[in-house]
């Protein structure tokens, strides 16, 4: 098969127009058509569906545009490697992370990791699902668990633990929370445990919700959580890596916690000698060193 027609086919496939794809290839929408079309003839088969809304893929269609999908990433991938192989570190990074982690740890850090590197253009997609590192859907992640796939290099960074916080103003003019019978007179803000989430913030939840609490808030993210518990909403259940930039937060009931989350980075085999990674990856460990030394320093105090 003619490799510029299958491009100009994975374009078309991928914009589900003519015209967009056109655009995106700088042709007009009739050489692409005719490249379409000469495609079709030389498989003997019909690739797309036409009508008034766009194309449709045929069956035929859909299996070759698989193929092509596979061979567009594996070509991004050695494209990266080949950027790779320059002494500076410029180009697209996309880093993948739980929305959680990403608003409230990653992204308020970045601005020194551009200021290393400003040439780099970083996509960071926020996300409680699991991105395949390995089809490049992300160049590096930072999960909430240890990746199962055998082809990717991880990199364990820290421990997480789920803990009660509340304002302080919060708790100034309320009765003080030291039991769990206490928590029945404040407002339980945390995430709906039927929201995606690690299994041991889900527990602890769940645990909290079994003392028949009578008021509470739920949210579908920790960012939610954080910025009800900031306006003094009530008591949430949030991540200990919030406690570092939020000093506001105290944390109640000290003796009630999740489950330890592993936090690990991750990134494909292949790219193990991109310098992108490689700065990314030293940036990341080196905040969490400095993370890890601010929060002893306080409870040293």
């Amino acid at each position: 098969m003619d490799w510029d027609k299958l491009r100009i086919f994975h374009a078309v496939a991928d914009a589900g127009s003519l015209t967009a794809a056109g655009d995106t290839l700088h042709l007009s929408q009739s050489a692409v058509s005719r490249q379409i079309r000469a495609l079709e003839e030389s498989l003997n088969t019909t690739l797309f569906h036409r009508h008034a809304r766009g194309l449709i893929l045929t069956e035929q269609g859909e299996l070759l545009f698989d193929a092509t999908k596979s061979m567009n990433k594996r070509l991004e991938a050695a494209s990266a490697r080949i950027r790779d192989s320059e002494e500076e570190v410029f180009g697209d990074l996309k880093v993948t992370t739980t929305i959680g982690f990403g608003t409230l740890w990653l992204a308020p850090r970045l601005v020194k990791f551009y200021e290393r590197y400003p040439d780099l253009r970083i996509d960071l997609m926020l996300e409680e699902r699991v991105l395949d590192l390995p089809m490049r859907e992300a160049d590096v992640a930072i999960r909430m668990k240890e990746p199962s796939q055998a082809d990717l290099i991880r990199k364990r960074l820290m421990s997480v633990h789920m803990r009660l916080y509340a304002s302080q103003t919060y708790l100034a003019d309320r009765r003080p929370v030291e039991t769990m019978e206490d928590l029945r007179d404040h407002r339980l803000v945390c995430q709906n445990p039927g929201s995606a989430q690690v299994s041991a913030s889900t527990s602890l939840t769940q645990h909290l919700l079994s003392h028949d609490l009578p008021s509470l808030l739920t949210v579908n993210n920790y960012f939610g959580v954080l910025q009800a518990v900031n306006n003094h909403l009530g008591v949430g259940i949030l991540p200990d890596y919030v406690v570092e930039d939020f000093p506001d937060l105290v944390r109640v009931l000290p003796e009630v916690e999740s489950a330890e989350v592993p936090v690990f980075l991750a990134y494909p085999e292949e790219l193990r000698q991109s310098k992108r990674i490689g700065a990314f990856r030293d940036f990341v460990q080196e905040e969490i060193i400095a993370h890890r030394s601010k929060l002893r320093e306080a409870l040293a105090s």
